[in-house]
């Protein structure tokens, strides 16, 4: 069920949940089955319109991130639950596998330590493969050595948020869409959440899942000290697609670069190749895809497939990622409860960039078990 809230009402509900991209989607589903009163708040006409629906759609195994960091063991334990969750409804998740490739010695180094730190993570399935055994697997592909993760896939995130919203709704959970939220106030035992058009919410608990806008609400959050809320960075990507068939039935990705993974390739479920995302920072989030950048795109792509022909990089589209350090630099997801910020029933979720569709289910997961240690509703 699809609401628009009436100008100027007063409601009260036990959660609401700010942003409907896939994390958001996953909350309430997760609460709402668990007998909350969810309400989600959305800015924008459709669910996942921003980070949710500009990313590559990679199913990712947990290769890359400092053991022990929150993206490492919610994307190895989100992904388990991605491909259960999409086998069980008929949703397109196949697990293509990806090569990371060395380019040369020093990357060859940069790759055994990514092995290591992958099987840190509990990711037991990686291969090491010489140039030959690479080349054998993808004849297109020039490297010097690679790993072969067989557990990255690929996934339709569209059907997977639609499935999320469904199963939200049938649980009796509420959505407004063009509902952007003009300001919070922590107030006694309850939130009073204020909607742009002038509607008013009082609820118990308050998810901030709000994506690109999760430190500009957090900002207008009265009660919330600003101690606890980081700086906001944005990193564009840009991605562009490929002309014709793709030569490769994997995903292809170099060793990573300062603030990503390199302009990798990516198929979508048709079979059809993209190359990105590069990083780029900017002010303010800005979805046109220049032109002009493909002419890095080429260099970095011949680096591992030397045949790919002039001329055959066309613009895709392009994603802008969540920082909360600058766009050059790695960043861990910040989840905060009551613990950090003092808030009873306040849950921050800020930089939730990739893995964060892999690792949606799982985030759920952490919302509802800090909201657990609240208590139940005490609102009348």
């Amino acid at each position: 069920m699809r609401i628009k809230l009436p100008m100027a009402d007063r409601h009260d509900i036990e959660t609401i949940i700010v942003g409907a991209g896939a994390v958001g989607l996953a909350a309430a589903r997760h609460l709402a089955q668990r007998g909350h009163q969810v309400l989600v708040l959305e800015r924008n006409p459709a669910p996942g319109m921003e980070i949710s629906s500009r990313n590559s759609e990679v199913i990712h195994a947990g290769l890359y991130y400092p053991p022990g960091s929150l993206r490492a063991r919610l994307c190895v334990a989100g992904r388990i639950a991605l491909y259960e969750y999409c086998a069980a409804r008929d949703i397109a998740a196949r697990a293509v596998g990806k090569l990371v490739v060395a380019a040369d010695a020093d990357e060859g180094a940069t790759l055994a330590a990514i092995e290591t730190r992958a099987r840190q993570n509990g990711v037991a399935s990686l291969r090491w493969l010489d140039a030959g055994q690479a080349v054998a697997l993808e004849p297109a592909l020039t490297c010097t050595a690679a790993l072969l993760s067989p557990e990255t896939g690929i996934v339709d995130s569209q059907a997977f948020m639609r499935s999320l919203q469904a199963e939200a709704e049938e649980a009796g959970a509420l959505f407004a869409f063009r509902t952007p939220v003009a300001r919070v106030a922590c107030e006694s035992a309850h939130f009073l959440v204020t909607a742009e058009d002038g509607t008013r919410v009082r609820s118990r608990h308050l998810v901030n899942a709000a994506g690109l806008g999760a430190i500009p609400l957090a900002r207008r959050t009265n009660g919330l000290s600003a101690a606890h809320v980081p700086p906001a960075y944005f990193a564009k990507g840009s991605y562009f697609a490929l002309a014709g068939a793709s030569p490769f039935r994997r995903l292809i990705y170099p060793v990573p670069i300062p603030g990503g993974a390199g302009i990798h390739l990516t198929l979508d479920l048709g079979g059809g190749a993209r190359f990105g995302p590069d990083v780029q920072a900017v002010e303010t989030p800005d979805y046109t895809v220049d032109p002009g950048r493909a002419a890095a795109f080429y260099p970095a792509i011949r680096r591992y497939w030397p045949g790919l022909p002039d001329g055959a990089l066309y613009p895709a589209y392009a994603g802008i990622r969540p920082k909360v350090v600058p766009a050059e630099q790695s960043q861990d997801f910040i989840i905060q409860g009551e613990a950090v910020h003092g808030v009873p029933g306040l849950v921050n979720l800020f930089g939730i960039e990739s893995p964060g569709l892999t690792a949606a289910l799982a985030l759920a997961g952490e919302v509802a078990a800090l909201l657990a240690a609240v208590g139940p509703s005490n609102l009348p």
